[in-house]
This record gives structure tokens, sequence and C-alpha cells, in this order.
């Protein structure tokens, strides 16, 4: 029997089922493809970077002894779409049956789908042995719920896995969430970890690229990479960080610094959605260190809770509210993305240093995310599709499964807070707390009005004026309306023309 096994370029996991024993008839295939780089456009280190790991993954198995057909980006029977690729391969080769792991994407899932109804040979999807949960599971916790609970998701998961649990049962220090204790400002110290890098030659690679005619955003890094490329370098990478990393992650997760785009986070997100490593030995390091007295509780509950609870818990989401989701726009933003979202050219100095510093290393990490580049959008009015692409084209860990709830719930809260418990948004109050951004900024933090006040700060209180009547009722934003309930109309116009001017001219901020 001669089977065809499809993997995907972020299906990159050598201990799968299916490499446990070599079979000569079994055929993998994997697949470099336009209609994967171009359905947005992506940073140049994540076209890079997949590539390279897809062809390092590809020469592992290889060297195991399993039958592969790689097709480069530059084949010239390369079709550049996977079904496509696999109609080729079908039609002029004998396959008694077509398998592939659990695609996490829905429009890959129904490619492939509707592909194999009528691709001429049996076919079956197996499960890629990665996430912790089924793909509805999430939803099964909340039947009949439109707003989920992750917090009820993440105890649930802390007792079907025995994560951080006393001989009783009990959480370890008597708490299930730590996360008021991991919301401090980086005073510059203690010290940064050290950096970890691999040096891999992606000259030639790059070229190809450029030679197939992809068109990228950032800028490539040919040498010196702060993503691994397979198991054994993600392995390192997860080790470096237990020891460097994670004693100061849990107090610094929130804080934002000029002199470090890292601080203590982890760099473990790449690695993981390509599946190099998986999220529970991940979660066993972490909880192993804490047993061993080297970081403290609040750390490693705090770093446990991202990949065990909110991980998997976006990833129900996600395929509970998909297709319809990606449309949703719950305040009919629809602005579109300033031009400086693409070469950081602001004299705003929090937007300009994040987004120089996602063009250059196709990185920054969830408060950057969420409370600069998410804020400014949110406040401005900016198209969430719009910035959903943006966000996934140009961050090396996105894909749609976990970008898009994160980017159109937590972020944008365009699905009305299905997602998100309220609109996450901030005036510069808040960048200055939490953060040096402010220092040497163009504009005065402490301003409201005038030429050089900080726009967040009259758009964040017209945001709520413009949308008082969804948000108004909102427990969690009372004190907002209250206090909005107490200053006179004139102050309210104040801020209304404050903001006209700064959003009829969003490229000259």
């Amino acid at each position: 029997m001669t089977i065809l096994r499809l993997v995907l370029g972020d299906q990159l996991n050598p201990e799968h089922t299916w490499f446990h024993e070599v079979n000569d008839g079994i055929l993998y295939v994997m697949m470099e493809v336009r209609s994967e780089t171009d359905y947005v456009c992506h940073h140049a280190q994540k076209v890079l970077a997949i590539f390279a790991a897809m062809r390092d993954f590809a020469r592992h198995i290889g060297a195991k002894g399993h039958r592969i057909r790689y097709f480069h980006i530059l084949d010239p029977d390369n079709r550049q779409s996977l079904t496509s690729n696999l109609a080729l391969m079908l039609a002029t080769a004998s396959f008694q049956r077509l398998e592939w792991q659990a695609p996490d994407e829905w429009r890959i899932d129904r490619q492939l789908a509707v592909f194999t109804a009528s691709c001429g040979v049996p076919a079956g999807m197996v499960s890629s042995h990665h996430f912790l949960t089924e793909r509805h599971d999430a939803a099964a916790m909340f039947p009949g719920h439109d707003n989920w609970l992750m917090e009820t998701f993440y105890r649930a998961m802390r007792r079907r896995y025995q994560i951080l649990l006393d001989r009783n049962g009990k959480p370890e220090g008597g708490r299930w969430n730590y996360d008021h204790d991991n919301r401090k400002p980086w005073p510059r110290s203690p010290p940064l970890p050290p950096p970890w890098q691999k040096s891999h030659d992606h000259a030639q690679l790059w070229d190809d690229i450029q030679a197939s005619g992809i068109v990228t955003l950032g800028y490539p890094c040919a040498a010196d990479f702060p993503w691994p490329l397979n198991r054994q370098e993600a392995l390192e990478l997860l080790a470096h960080f237990v020891r460097y990393g994670l004693p100061h992650f849990g107090d610094y997760q929130d804080a934002m610094s000029t002199q470090s785009p890292y601080l203590y986070h982890s760099l473990l997100s790449f690695a993981m959605n390509t599946k190099m490593l998986q999220p529970l030995e991940v979660i066993k390091a972490a909880e192993d260190a804490w047993r061993t007295g080297l970081v403290s509780l609040a750390a490693v509950e705090g770093f446990i809770r991202q990949i065990l609870g909110w991980r998997e818990y976006v990833r129900g989401f996600y395929w509970a509210h998909m297709p319809d989701y990606l449309h949703t726009n719950y305040f009919e933003h629809q602005r579109p993305l300033p031009e400086w979202f693409w070469n950081g050219h602001t004299h705003m100095r929090c937007l300009s240093q994040v987004i120089h510093q996602s063009l250059d290393l196709a990185y920054a990490h969830h408060i950057q995310r969420l409370m600069v580049t998410g804020n400014f959008a949110l406040l401005a009015g900016l198209d969430p599709l719009q910035l959903h692409e943006w966000y996934l084209g140009i961050y090396i860990d996105a894909f749609e499964w976990v970008e898009m709830p994160n980017t159109l719930g937590m972020s944008q809260y365009a699905d009305g807070g299905r997602l998100a418990s309220k609109p996450y948004v901030a005036s510069a109050s808040y960048m200055h707390r939490m953060s040096d951004y402010c220092k040497g900024c163009h504009y005065d933090r402490k301003a409201r009005y005038g030429a050089t006040a900080c726009p967040l700060n009259a758009l964040y209180w017209n945001f709520h004026l413009e949308h008082q009547e969804k948000l108004s009722g909102h427990p969690r934003l009372f004190h907002v309306y209250r206090y909005l309930d107490k200053i006179d109309d004139q102050e309210k116009q104040q801020i209304r023309q404050q903001s006209a001017g700064m959003l009829a001219n969003l490229a000259d901020l």
C-alpha cells in the first residue's frame, strides 16, 4: 500500500507518531508555496524562518530513512498551492490513500476538506498530537454561553493535567492566579538574560525567496537568528529561558523598555506554534524549575497560565467562532491603517519604538501588541480586519488560530466582548507607568489639548464618549463614565475637537 502524507509548515514535530517507524510504502510531501506566503504580506524573517525550518525538518526525517518529496519555492514543478501540488502528485503516481495532520487554521482545513472530497483516493485526517485539548473542548465547557470565562477553563486544565496542585488537589500556594503580582515596570534591574542566538546561513534561501517574487515586509536576518529552526535548538532555547528568563518573567511580563525588546520573555512561541516543542513539556519544565527552587510560584504560574490557559483557550475559541468571526466589527471602525504602521515614522515614541522593533525583529511581546499598537488602533477607530492582517503578517509567531482572536477579540473588542472582559484602552499615564517610551517623546504625556499633547489622552476619552451608548453600562467601565458625567459639555467638546483634528491627520502624528 502506498500512502501520501502531507506535512504542513507548522507541523515540524519529528516525534509525531508518523515518524516512529520507517515505511517504504509511505511518501511524505512538504511544500513552499505562494498560496501560503501571499494570503497576507508576511515579514521577511517569518518566511525565512518557516522555509528554513521546513528544509531542516525534511533533511532530518530523510536522514532517518523516510521518503520525502519536497517542493522548493523555485521548483519548476511547483504549482504554488497545497491542493494543486497534491493533485499533481495524485495524477502522476499511484497512491492508495492520502493523509494529513489536522491543520490549525480554518482556511487550510477547508481547503483540504474540499479537495479530498473529490481527490479520487481514500483520504483521512489524523491528530497533530500537539494541543492539550481537542478543537471543540472549550466550547463544550460553556454550552449555550456567548461569553466564556478563561479562568474557569484554566482551573479545569490545571486539574486535568495535575499542574501546580498540592497532594490534596488544591492550587499550590493557596491561589489559582498570581496575575496581580506580575505587573511591575522594569527599573533596569535585575540584569537582562544573555541573548540566545544561532548562526545560520540564509543567504541562498533569501535569494530564492526574492527570485520567486514573494513580497515581504520588514528586514531579513541572514546570520545570527534568535529563532530555533529545529527541535534540538528549540530545546536549547527552552533550557536557556528556564535558567535566565523565567526567574524574572512574572514580575516584568507586562513591562516595556527601549533597552530590550525581549526583557524576560521566552521567545518560545515560534517553536511551539510550529510544533518543534510540545506545550506539556514546556509547562513541565517550568513547573520543575519552581519545585527545585529556581523560580517563584508567581513567576511560574503566570507563565504556565499563558500556555495551559490562554493558548488552549484561544484555540478553542477560534474553532468555535469560525468562519464568521473574521468579519466582526462591533464598533464599526473603518479607518485604514496609517502608512507609518509599515515604516514606523511617527512622532509618537511608543508607536515608533514598537513598530520599528517589529519591522527589525518580527517580534513584539503581548503587552506591546495589546497596549501599544492595539491600544492606538482601537482608540483611533482603525479597521480591525486591516489590523488583523498586519499582525498576522508582521509577527513570526502569528498563525491565524492564535492571532485572530487575540487581535479581533482581545485587542480590538470587535466581537463586542465575547473574548475580552472589557475594551483594553489606555491613556499616556499607562504608557508612562509601564515603559520608558514617554521619555524624549515629541508629545507631552501630561497634556490633553494642544499641538504637542499626547494623542492617547484625548483619544482615550473620545473613545468612551463616541461609544457611550454601547459601553456606559459596562460594570468595569463605571469609573470612566462616572468621570465623564462630572465634566461639563465644554470640556467634552474640547475632547471631541482635539480628537477630530488628530483623526483627520493620522498620517502626520
